[in-house]
């Protein structure tokens, strides 16, 4: 049968009393910890407020996450909906562990675990961080960075998870949960609206069609204008809109069997560019600062003034990023003499057209002699089986294993147009570039557990890969010698193929029943790789070798004090060889990156997390991580310039500090009416965004605090809420580059302080 999420039975009635806490009950923000909530009763004898058991996928069981031997982060849709995090790069904040790098294009998308992933845009290769939804693995991490609707919960697994989830997983995996047809008629409606003109809408339905079949649609759709200005035509920047719908079918004919069927789409339009925050570049390792006199000439001529809080650009090129992401999959599962058999079928699509202005401002002028304009359409197909079993609990052994097929061409168009203006008279080259990559993965793989007593296990794990990856390349161009940003025509195709393996070990011993500790070893891989991209030359036609690592991880997970208490501390040690990672090259004078075997890397660190049930009504949680992400030894070109080496620097995206602290408190409460105020505080240490170590692309700690106050009518199943983020106008960006001379940030959604009201209704 279909699993969901059971928690353990509230005492009594006056479970309504704790709805602010319930939503916080319902996420967990934490390394190896879980959702957690209150319970209690309206009489006298009332007990004691408890953390409530969250049910997790991590192992491909449904098991309770305090007793699972991996650093697992959940969080629930409930808390991502009540504070505005609906889409990975809002969930950071609040996952200490883990960073998003955002860029004009979802294409570029990355996502970063304890300071490891792959920054890149080629096709040719794999995500460190593998994007899972619904059972199904995305190809790549821009198929979903979308509007996140009917959630039930995220599971963030930290450190390598390639024995049960697979080769893209060396890092970790973003499990995404929807919510499943129930045989009991409801749903709900939420409605919220955000200063700058922000609104978001979504529902859903669910309910039993007759005694074997059981659906659920849910629907969305969300738009907002932006937090900035492109000052060459007056249009908002940094905007969206969002549609989306998901159906599900169960189908049940016996106890035993269940069939889901389910399908979504998803479009989004994204206004996005990128404005100037100075124009001057500062030197790695010599820390000289040159500003570029012609770049602040012609902004200024524009009317912007570059600063840390400039949101403004002016281009002629509007950067634009149009997704489509549609699929389908069939999960069946049968029991028969206490084995679970679960088979997985998906498809998807995703087709992403991309605007984008390169050189950043409107006008040609003698001091900015050149325009860049981008335009690129990716069409991504995928094609994926899982078929696994797992063995009955309560004997010696007990075991996941299966048989695994993933299938993925990519084709994509690329177009760069450069214009230069040379003695008043204008030349315009232009180059196309029709490329992609196929990626084709076989694996067999298991994890058993060996239970030497009720409360000790040994854990072991392996998966067997077999890789297949081509590419091909044909590059137009007009100009037979290279110009700014374009190299000249280039025809190439290529394949390879590797044999690899994932394992996992460790053991795990529980104190006592809420008490519980592991060491474990994992060993980490992602397959080998093709730099495809606009620019390639007879270089990038040599595949890059797999990258591997060796993860050691110890954790201890508990309840305390009759289970009003919980703390939690994971620590680990990650050695990575073979390290995939783009480094900074030229093309005629323009800046491009090229993807290369790095060398060896290594994170370490420890993360903290908390919860103090201190009453019926009020809640105290906290999580904290250091991160240690440093290179360890960089592979520099012969003849390299000094700043090549970068040894003992930190990986890009990687902060040392990270922490979240939340509190809830139930104000007011009568058999009718509850007032909840909920306020939060995360804080991110500085930064570095570029393996060059260039210091001016380091982003600055900062920190973010949020509010609200909410008000449930619980007869009526509504409650309102009013919410105010980033109270302190905090302004950050979430990337920062060096490009023609200066330097450009992404601006995220919350730059600014800003308020909004939500409405939620549910429908028994």
């Amino acid at each position: 049968m279909i699993f969901e999420t059971h928690l353990v039975r509230r005492s009594a009635a006056k479970a309504g009393r704790s709805f602010a806490v319930t939503l916080l009950a319902s996420s967990s923000l934490f390394c190896a910890s879980s959702a957690f909530a209150q319970s209690g009763t309206t009489t006298s004898q009332s007990a004691a407020p408890k953390i409530e058991e969250v049910v997790v996928s991590a192992q491909k069981r449904h098991q309770d996450v305090q007793k699972v031997p991996v650093a697992v982060n959940v969080i629930s849709g409930s808390l991502a909906n009540s504070e505005n995090r609906h889409d990975i790069s809002a969930l950071t904040a609040i996952v200490p562990t883990v960073e998003f790098r955002a860029q004009p294009s979802n294409k570029d998308m990355d996502i970063l675990i304890r300071g490891l992933g792959t920054i890149t845009t080629s096709p040719g290769v794999e995500p460190t961080v593998s994007t899972v939804v619904d059972g199904v693995v995305l190809a790549r991490p821009g198929q979903m960075v979308s509007d996140f609707f009917d959630v039930n919960r995220i599971e963030v697994l930290n450190g390598p998870q390639g024995t049960l989830f697979g080769k893209n997983a060396s890092a970790g995996v973003i499990n995404i949960v929807t919510n499943n047809p129930s045989r009991q008629t409801g749903g709900y409606l939420d409605a919220s609206y955000y200063q700058g003109h922000e609104y978001r809408l979504a529902g859903a339905f669910t309910g039993p069609i007759n005694d074997v079949l059981a659906g659920r649609i849910a629907v969305v759709t969300a738009s907002y204008a932006g937090n900035g200005r492109n000052l060459y035509g007056g249009a908002k920047i940094n905007g969206y809109h969002t549609d989306g719908l998901r159906a599900k079918l169960l189908y049940t004919p016996t106890n035993n069997l269940s069939v889901l069927l389910s399908y979504d789409i998803m479009s989004s339009d994204n206004t996005n560019a990128l404005p100037y925050v100075a124009t001057y570049n500062i030197s790695y390792p010599f820390g000289v600062k040159t500003y570029s006199a012609n770049l602040q000439q012609v902004l200024t001529t524009e009317g912007i003034t570059p600063s840390f809080s400039n949101t403004n650009v002016s281009i002629n090129t509007p950067g634009r990023d149009v997704d489509l992401s549609t699929g389908a999959s069939a999960q069946v599962d049968y029991r028969f003499h206490g084995y679970h058999l679960t088979s997985i079928t998906g498809y998807r699509f995703w087709r992403n057209v991309q605007t984008q202005d390169i050189d950043g401002y409107s006008a040609l002028t003698p001091q900015t002699p050149y325009q860049l304009a981008d335009l690129g359409h990716v069409r991504l197909n995928q094609y994926s089986e899982e078929l696994r079993v797992a063995s009955p609990l309560g004997g010696f052994i007990d075991y996941v294993a299966g048989l695994y097929f993933f299938h993925a061409p990519d084709y994509e168009t690329y177009q760069r147009t450069t214009t230069h203006l040379s003695n008043g008279v204008l030349t315009v080259n232009s180059g196309l570039n029709t490329y992609g990559a196929t990626s084709t993965d076989y694996a067999v793989f298991g994890q058993a557990n060996l239970n030497f007593t009720s409360y000790f296990r040994g854990i072991v794990g392996l998966r067997l890969i077999h890789d297949d990856l081509s590419f091909y390349t044909n590059r137009v161009s007009t100009s037979p010698t290279p110009v700014p940003g374009i190299n000249p025509s280039f025809v190439a195709n290529g394949s390879t193929h590797h044999d690899d393996y994932s394992t996992k070990l460790g053991l795990q011993y529980d104190l006592s029943s809420s008490i519980h500790t592991y060491v474990t070893y994992s060993r980490g891989y992602k397959g080998p790789a093709y730099n495809v991209f606009f620019n390639m030359n007879p270089l990038d036609t040599l595949p890059l070798a797999p990258e591997t690592s060796n993860d050691y991880e110890l954790g201890f997970k508990s309840t305390l004090f009759n289970d009003s208490v919980l703390f939690n501390v994971g620590a680990w040690l990650d050695n990575v060889s073979g390290y995939q990672a783009n480094e900074p090259d030229l093309v005629a004078g323009t800046v491009v990156t090229r993807l290369i075997n790095a060398g060896q890397v290594r994170t370490s660190g420890v993360q903290l997390d908390a919860m103090y049930l201190a009453s019926d009504d009020l809640t105290f949680s906290g999580t904290f991580a250091y991160t240690d992400a440093k290179i360890v030894k960089f592979n520099c070109p012969p003849q390299a310039a000094v700043s090549c080496d970068v040894n003992g620097k930190p990986l890009p995206f990687a902060p040392k500090t990270k922490f979240d602290i939340q509190a809830d408190y139930l104000a007011y409460s009568t058999d009718t009416y509850d007032v909840g105020l909920r306020t939060d505080y995360s804080y991110q240490s500085s930064q570095q965004d570029s393996i060059s170590q260039t210091p001016d692309t380091i982003q600055p700690g900062y920190g973010i605090w949020n509010g609200s106050v909410s008000l449930k009518n619980k007869p009526s199943g509504w409650n309102v809420r009013f919410v105010v983020n980033n109270i302190l106008d905090q302004h950050y960006y979430t990337a920062l580059i060096e490009t023609n001379g200066g330097l450009i940030g992404q601006v995220p959604r919350d730059f600014r302080r800003y308020v909004g009201i939500q409405f939620h209704k549910s429908f028994d």
